[in-house]
C-alpha cells in the first residue's frame, strides 16, 4: 500500500476556498522528492502526513496554533482538515484494514482504497483532533492494530545521529529493533534465551565457584549475626528478570571503520531506520518521511545515498517521501520522481504531466546537472545557450537594477539550443501555470553576409527583414505557458552588442580577449597590452568610420572568428566586457590602473550612481539590447 493522494484544507499556508483543498498532491510508489524554494510548503506536506499517520518513533505529534491557516490581516481559522488516500494494497496488507476499506472489482483483481480523514479544531484555548476512515461526513474511528500499522518512519531535518544510535532508555535503535519482524515475539526470543543462560551462569557462580560461594557465605554469616538466634540465613544472589526491551536498550550502533563525524553517523542512522522498510510480514505501511536528506552530507555522499534509494526502492512496495533544498540531489533524482512545490501546489514532473517527451526525460537524466537543477529552486529562470550569455546576463541585470540573487533568478546555461528539453519542465500538459516565469534567450542566427560559392569570399549583407522574421519565429517557438522566447533581432548576442550603444567598449573587449588568448600561460593583461589593444581598436574605428553601423558591427564580430567561421574567444571576450562594464560604473581608487581590472573583485568597490544611471538608460533604450532587457524583466516577474 502507498499514499497516493494528500489533500489539506486551511492547514498552514494552504487556504481552502469554496470547499476545495488548499493543497492537493499525488504520490507514487518508490521515491517522491519534494523540491522548491523556501516556504513553498515542503515541510508542511511532511508534517501533514505525520499528523495523519503518526511515526514509528512515537514522537509527540499534535496540532498547534501555527497549523491553522491565518490570513495576513485577520483571525486564524478554527479548524483544518487533512485527507489522505491509501491505495495499492496487497492481500496481506488488506486483511488488516478490511473493515475500513472500500473496493472496486476488475477482471484482473480487487482494488482496495483506504480514505483517512483527519480533523483538528479549536474550542477556546484547547485544540482537539480526530482521525476517521471511510466517508468524509460519516466515517468511523480507527484504532488498535490498524492504527499502529499505519505509522511512518520519520527522519527529522536536524538529526542527532550520535544520540539516536546510543544506548539508553527509549533509545531509537531499540525502537527500530523492537518494530522489526525479527523481534515480533517479545516473550520468546533467541536473545532472551542467551541472557537467561548468562543469568543462570552468574547465579551458579555464587553457589558453585569457590570465590563466589565465599562471597555469598560471608553475606549469610553477617546476616545471621544481625538476626535473632532462632533465624537462619538462606540469602541468595539472583539476577533480575530480563525483558527484551531492556536488552535492546543496552545496545548502541556504531561502525568502527568510519569517522565519527556528523555525515557518516547520519548515514549509519539512515541505514538503521531503513530496516523498518524491509521484511515487513505484518502488512503495515512501508513509508519513510525524510526531511532535508542532504543534512550533514557532503555532495558525493548525497549522490551515493540518493542513488541507493532510487535503485533499491523504486520498483517495490516501499514508498519514500523526502524534502530537499539540494540542487545536487535534484539533479540526480529521476525527473519522474520530483514534485515541484510552488504557490500552494505540488506539481508532479512525471511523464504525461509536463510538455516533455519521453526522449526528453532520458536526455535530462543524463544532462541535468547540479548547476542546471537550480531552476527547481528559483522564482524566475533565464535560459541561455552559451557561456557568453551566462557571463553577461548577470552583469547587465545588476546595471539594470535587477540583481539576480535578490529576485531569486537562476541562469541556466543549456550549452546548446535544446531549450525545449529544459523549458518543457515548467509547462504543464493541462495548461496550468506553475507561476515561474522562464525567459529563453537565443540567437536568430541569420548571418549578415553572403558567401561566394567558388571562392568562399564573404560579402556583407545586413538581411534586416530575414533577421526579423527569424526573431518572430524564434519567439513563437519558445513561448508556451509561463515560458517566453526572447530572440536576438540580429545574428547573435555579440553582433547585437557590436551594433548597440556598447559597441565601442565591446570593440575593446574583443582586442583584450585576443591579447589574453595569445598570451603565455598564467600571464594576464598588462597596462602596456591594454594600451596596445585600445590603440588597435581606435585605429580600426577610424578605418571603418565610413561604414554603416551594421557593417562596422560585422567587422568587429569578425575579429572574433577563426578561419572556419567559429570562435574560441566568446567566453573570454564576454568576461572582458563584463569587467569593463563593472569598471566603468565603479568608483576606482586613485592609482589603480586597468592592469588590475581582471584580478579584482569589482563588486567590492562602490558604484558611481550617475555613471550607472547613464549606462542603464543607454541599455534600456537600445533597440538591439531590448530583448535581453525584456528577458531579465520578465524573469523578475514584470510584465513586458
Amino acid at each position: 500500500m502507498i499514499i497516493s493522494e494528500l489533500r489539506v484544507y486551511n492547514f498552514r499556508q494552504f487556504k481552502s476556498e469554496d470547499g476545495a483543498p488548499g493543497l492537493k498532491i499525488t504520490f507514487h510508489r518508490g521515491l517522491n522528492a519534494l523540491i522548491g524554494e523556501n516556504d513553498s510548503g515542503k515541510t508542511a506536506v511532511i508534517d501533514a502526513l505525520k499528523l495523519v499517520l503518526l511515526t514509528q518513533s512515537n514522537e509527540y505529534v499534535r496540532p498547534s496554533d501555527e497549523d491553522f491557516y491565518k490570513p495576513v490581516d485577520g483571525e486564524a481559522c478554527s479548524e483544518f482538515k487533512i485527507d489522505c488516500t491509501i491505495t495499492e494494497f496487497t492481500e496481506n496488507e488488506a486483511k488488516n484494514f478490511i473493515e475500513y476499506l472500500s473496493f472496486t472489482k476488475t477482471e484482473a483483481k480487487i482494488e482496495y482504497t483506504l480514505e483517512l480523514h483527519y480533523r483538528a479544531w479549536k474550542d477556546g484555548h484547547k485544540i482537539y483532533q480526530e482521525l476517521r476512515v471511510g466517508d468524509v461526513d460519516d466515517g468511523i474511528s480507527i484504532d488498535g492494530k490498524a492504527r499502529e500499522l499505519l505509522k511512518a518512519v520519520y527522519l527529522k531535518p536536524l538529526r542527532d545521529a550520535e544520540r539516536e544510535m546510543s544506548s539508553g532508555r527509549g533509545s531509537r535503535i531499540s525502537q527500530i529493533l523492537l518494530n522489526h519482524p525479527a523481534f515480533k515475539d517479545k516473550n520468546e526470543h533467541a536473545v532472551l534465551d542467551i541472557f537467561r543462560d548468562a543469568n543462570r551462569q552468574i547465579e551458579n557462580y555464587f553457589t558453585e565457584d569457590t570465590d563466589g560461594k565465599r562471597i555469598l557465605q560471608t553475606i549469610r554469616n553477617n546476616l545471621e549475626s544481625f538476626n535473632d538466634k532462632r533465624q537462619s540465613s538462606n540469602a541468595e544472589l539472583k539476577t533480575s528478570d530480563i525483558q527484551l526491551k531492556a536488552i535492546l536498550e543496552s545496545l548502541s550502533l556504531n561502525a568502527p571503520e568510519i569517522n565519527p563525524g556528523l555525515g557518516e553517523l547520519n548515514l549509519l542512522f539512515i541505514a538503521a531506520e531503513l530496516l523498518l522498510l524491509k521484511d515487513d510480514t505484518d502488512g503495515g505501511l512501508k513509508l519513510a518521511l525524510v526531511e532535508e536528506l542532504e543534512a550533514h552530507l557532503h555532495p558525493q555522499a548525497q549522490l551515493r545515498l540518493i542513488s541507493y534509494l532510487q535503485n533499491e526502492y523504486n520498483e517495490n512496495d516501499v514508498q519514500i517521501i523526502i524534502s530537499t533544498h539540494s540542487p545536487i540531489l535534484a539533479s540526480k533524482i529521476n525527473l519522474k520522481n520530483l514534485i515541484l512545490m510552488k504557490n500552494g501546489t505540488g506539481y508532479d514532473l512525471a511523464e504525461g504531466q509536463t510538455e516533455l517527451q519521453k526522449g526528453d526525460y532520458l536526455f535530462l537524466q543524463r544532462f541535468l546537472d547540479s548547476t542546471k537543477a537550480n531552476l527547481f529552486f528559483a522564482k524566475g529562470i533565464i535560459m541561455v545557450e552559451g557561456d557568453a550569455e551566462n557571463i553577461l546576463v548577470p552583469v547587465l541585470a545588476d546595471i539594470l537594477g535587477y540583481p539576480l540573487e535578490k529576485y531569486g533568478i537562476s541562469v541556466v546555461n543549456v550549452g546548446s539550443t535544446a531549450f525545449l528539453r529544459y523549458s518543457g519542465i515548467m509547462v504543464r500538459k493541462d495548461g496550468t501555470d506553475i507561476g515561474i516565469p522562464v525567459s529563453v534567450i537565443t540567437d536568430c542566427d541569420v548571418r549578415p553576409y553572403d558567401v561566394e560559392p567558388t571562392t568562399k569570399e564573404k560579402t556583407f549583407n545586413e538581411k534586416k527583414a530575414e533577421s526579423l522574421q527569424a526573431k518572430e519565429k524564434g519567439d513563437r517557438k519558445y513561448t508556451n505557458g509561463s515560458v517566453r522566447g526572447f530572440t536576438s533581432p540580429r545574428w547573435t548576442l555579440e553582433y547585437c552588442i557590436a551594433l548597440s550603444s556598447l559597441s565601442d567598449v565591446f570593440h575593446k573587449a574583443v582586442h583584450y580577449g585576443k591579447k589574453i588568448l595569445n598570451a603565455q600561460e598564467h600571464i594576464s593583461l598588462t597596462d602596456a597590452k591594454i594600451d596596445e589593444a585600445n590603440r588597435d581598436a581606435e585605429a580600426e574605428a577610424q578605418a571603418w568610420k565610413e561604414f554603416s553601423a551594421a557593417e562596422r558591427a560585422y567587422h568587429i564580430y569578425d575579429l572574433m572568428l577563426n578561419d572556419d567561421g567559429k570562435s574560441s574567444l566568446k567566453a573570454i571576450v564576454a568576461q572582458c566586457l563584463a569587467s569593463l562594464l563593472r569598471w566603468e560604473v565603479s568608483i576606482i581608487p586613485a592609482g589603480l590602473t586597468q592592469e588590475k581590472m581582471f584580478d579584482l573583485d569589482l563588486y567590492g568597490f562602490k558604484t558611481d550612481e550617475s555613471k550607472e544611471a547613464a549606462l542603464k538608460s543607454a541599455i534600456e533604450n537600445d533597440p538591439f539590447l531590448s530583448y535581453i532587457v525584456n528577458a531579465i524583466k520578465y524573469a523578475a516577474g514584470e510584465t513586458v
